[in-house]
């Protein structure tokens, strides 16, 4: 029995190592994330200004 518990207690267990990689992982998961939002969103706001610019364009005679 004792053989099982240490089994379940290391595999239940995380290394040091494990632990520092995972918030390495987290932290360019996180700036990738900002990176995609800012991105998305100048080019949302460029894209509604050409439209405007182009609706106005169009409607007009």
């Amino acid at each position: 029995m004792r053989g099982f518990y240490n089994n379940i207690v290391s595999w239940l267990s995380i290394d040091s190592e494990q632990g520092v990689t995972a918030i390495e992982y987290g932290l360019i998961a996180s700036l990738i994330a900002i990176a995609i939002i800012v991105a998305v969103t100048l080019v949302g706001t460029n894209l509604s200004g050409l439209f405007t610019y182009v609706a106005g364009k169009v409607v007009a005679p």
